[in-house]
């Protein structure tokens, strides 16, 4: 078979440029690393490693949202910390306040100390995120939920949180203020006690709950009388009589009825009342201490009275404390739970790495042995080329 000059000059030509386009080609992976350079490399791959980059992208918007609830929820953890300590100091001048030995002056101090430290939780209640956002401002933290009015301290935040969407997990940007520092339960948590008339030097505890299954719900009255130079005590049940009537009362014995034991301590006078009713989830931080100012800084108060103000106090104050440390255990709650979700994204972005590598990544031992192989052909098609450049008429002549 003839073979013609220019068929092999073609034939050459086109060798070397299939070679060296082989070999750009392999270049262009050993460069980049990644088999798959553009879809028509392999549509197939293309489509998994754009389907793995697309839920990687998802998981790091999603980690964006973790990450903003960390930074919210850290602060506000560190807030209700703060409000912690300060309850405690709180605590401690009111049982300094307290003491019997102290003058009318002396406790005016110590409610000057309170309010000191009533306006530094009002700073920590309006605390803010550094940008703007209020920590407790619920679902509008715009602006500072909580205005010491003349009234007393007013709510004026949107109750519920703010959350940031994380995939499957709705994650808190704020926390709900009211129920922070406006919702904790009077009284020792299931009653409240109170007194009503109190002319003699008699105050009531706060009472416990000694059976649960006795609890009626309703309001008790122990009313006392002076009964021939002895004193007794009759219980009434919303108003009406009980089977408790005329009982001869002993100072500081327990008083047990329905579920519920009370303590009255000192000597009560005929016709004093004390109730129990109750209790409700209303009691505000601040409620609680600008009463407690306002009990200290009375003068002339009776032994008794500044007992039972301070013994009403105190655990009023111990139920806001309590309230501001449950919030705080639940604040405390959601950061593990993020860390569970940014545990859960890394996984996630790691799996979609992984795939994304699988569909487009690169062989390096193969690739480069590949290369090799290119180059040598590549080498061999510029010889061959050579050789077919002297087979020319004119090169026997000369």
């Amino acid at each position: 078979m003839r073979i013609a000059t220019a068929n092999s000059y073609d034939a050459s030509v086109d060798a070397l440029s299939r070679r060296q386009g082989d070999l750009t080609g392999i270049q262009e992976q050993l460069s980049t690393t990644k088999r798959v350079n553009r879809a028509s490399d392999d549509p197939a791959a293309a489509g998994r490693a754009e389907r793995a980059l697309a839920a990687e992208m998802r998981t790091d918007a999603s980690q964006r949202a973790v990450d903003a609830s960390q930074t919210a929820m850290t602060l506000s953890e560190s807030a209700l910390g703060d409000a912690g300590e300060l309850m405690q100091q709180i605590r401690e001048a009111m049982v300094a306040g307290g003491n019997a030995s102290y003058s009318d002056a002396e406790r005016a101090a110590q409610a000057e100390k309170i309010k000191g430290l009533r306006d530094q939780l009002l700073a920590v209640a309006n605390r803010t995120d550094g940008s703007g956002t209020h920590l407790f401002g619920g679902q509008g933290a715009d602006q500072p939920p909580f205005v010491d009015a003349s009234g007393g301290v007013q709510y004026r935040g949107v109750g519920g949180e703010a959350a940031g969407a994380s995939g499957n997990d709705a994650l808190p940007l704020t926390v709900d203020g009211s129920t922070a520092w406006m919702s904790a339960r009077t009284g020792n948590g299931v009653f409240q006690t109170q007194s009503v008339v109190s002319n003699g030097s008699a105050w009531i505890d706060n009472g416990r709950v000694t059976d649960p299954q006795a609890l009626t719900g309703s309001t008790y009255t122990l009313q006392f009388a002076d009964v021939a130079g002895t004193m007794t005590y009759s219980v009434l049940q919303d108003g009406l009589p009980t089977a408790a009537a005329g009982v001869p009362f002993t100072p500081g014995k327990a008083i047990e009825f329905d579920g519920q034991s009370v303590t009255i301590t000192g000597n009560p006078a005929d016709g004093d009342q004390f109730t129990t009713q109750p209790s409700t989830p209303n009691a505000s931080v601040f409620d609680v201490l600008d009463k407690t100012i306002a009990d200290l800084k009375t003068p002339l108060r009776a032994s008794g009275r500044i007992a039972q103000d301070n013994a009403f106090n105190l655990g009023a104050v111990d139920a806001v404390a309590g309230q501001l440390s449950s919030m705080r255990s639940r604040v405390g709650e959601t950061l593990n739970r993020i860390d569970s979700v940014t545990g859960s994204n890394a996984s996630l972005k790691l799996a979609s790495q992984t795939e994304r590598q699988n569909a487009e990544g690169l062989d390096m031992v193969e690739a480069i042995s590949n290369f090799q192989n290119k180059q040598t052909g590549y080498d061999a098609a510029l010889k061959s080329y050579a050789l077919v450049q002297k087979i020319s008429l004119f090169n026997y002549i000369s």
